[in-house]
């Protein structure tokens, strides 16, 4: 295949309702859309980075720039027929996985697309659905908290996060436990602690939460081995997981007994794949994560958790949890807390494009 053209654009989505983590709050998001036009089909992927540094070093702008300036060059007018030799062709760029999984995700579309199968067939995938948990915000008030959860278990949802961080954590969770005390519960702290803080996360050990995940800092491995150690609920590593070696060296050293897989932190699906293999192979429990996506990103995180590994229920929620209106037809849609893998070409869904236009910030087309 070879790419003959690549259309980027920011786009904005407000949330139904904003999303309070331990580090950022957000009423809308801006997420790039990759396009890309290789042997006269077309494939969609998402950059579903942060607008700020808070989650990781990229942002929108950063993502931007990658894309724009060297992801974009790099691989126009260039033939490759497997995503193993679309990524050789950016080999030299360093880092900036968001960025990359964007590109790649357009790239595994119009492959897919190309031979006429679902993406989840062209990964390996064998499940025919996935199953769905939410991811809910710190709330001003744990009453807040309660009625949501109440909420979205009457929906079936499958588990329940919780973003936790210093002064919203152990009193929220018993709170939580007292009203709901037999939900499939886990915890996120978004790298907001330390091994100072060794006694308040010991103290969540008193709650039969599933996971804790990244309580230490969003880069380190070491740490959460000491914290593990002394722990009864497993860990569950997010930020510090950029590549299948990176888990490989967590496992090794016991950091984690769990690994979320989130197709972005990764630089796309084909690492992620990569890390799910890792982990069946060592029984190592694995979920989905998300960034929020859109629907483009979100058709791709269920294909990608269609892969037997994905034992545990990932933030695949339905786009109705996020946005008011998203951009793909069918819409992305949980029923009793699954949602049924895509069957057509491809991610399985059509992007609306009058739609995306009338949500566009920024646009830029490049060509061969």
């Amino acid at each position: 295949m070879r790419i003959e053209q690549i259309d980027l654009r920011v786009v904005r989505l407000p949330l139904v309702r904003p999303f309070q983590t331990s580090s950022s709050r957000k009423a809308h998001l801006d997420h790039i859309l990759v396009r890309v036009v290789a042997g006269g089909l077309v494939g969609w992927g998402e950059c579903a980075s942060p607008s700020d540094p808070y989650y990781c070093p990229e942002t929108t702008e950063t993502c931007w720039h990658i894309l724009h300036d060297f992801l974009g060059p790099l691989v126009l007018g260039r033939e490759w027929s497997t995503i193993d030799e679309l990524v050789s062709l950016y080999r030299l760029v360093k880092g900036n996985a968001f960025a990359r999984a964007g590109l790649e995700m357009a790239c595994w579309d119009a492959l897919a697309r190309a031979q006429d199968k679902p993406l989840w067939s062209l990964l390996g995938a064998t499940r025919g659905e996935v199953l769905s948990g939410v991811s809910l915000g710190i709330e001003p008030r744990v009453e807040l908290l309660l009625d949501q959860i109440a909420r979205y278990m009457q929906e079936g949802y499958r588990r329940i996060k919780l973003k936790i961080a210093p002064g919203s954590d152990v009193a929220v969770v018993r709170a939580v436990r007292a009203r709901f005390p037999e939900i499939p519960l886990q915890v996120d702290a978004n790298s907001a602690y330390t091994l100072d803080d060794m006694a308040t996360l010991k103290a969540l050990d008193d709650f039969g939460l599933i996971l804790i995940e990244q309580p230490l800092a969003h880069d380190d491995i070491i740490d959460h081995a000491r914290l593990q150690a002394v722990l009864k609920t497993p860990i569950c590593l997010d930020e510090s997981i950029h590549s299948a070696d990176d888990a490989r060296k967590a496992l090794d050293v016991g950091a984690c007994r769990v690994i979320n897989i989130k197709v972005s932190r990764l630089g796309g699906l084909r690492e992620a794949r990569r890390v799910h293999d890792l982990c069946l192979d060592r029984k190592v429990s694995v979920w989905c994560g998300g960034m929020h996506e859109f629907g483009i990103g979100r058709a791709a995180n269920v294909a990608i958790a269609a892969l037997p590994g994905f034992t545990l229920p990932g933030d695949i929620s339905g786009s109705d949890k996020y946005y008011a209106e998203d951009i793909v037809n069918p819409p992305i849609l949980a029923q009793s807390g699954a949602i049924t893998v895509f069957e057509g070409p491809g991610l399985g869904v059509e992007p609306i494009e009058e739609r995306i236009q009338s949500r566009t910030l920024r646009a830029a087309t490049l060509v061969a």
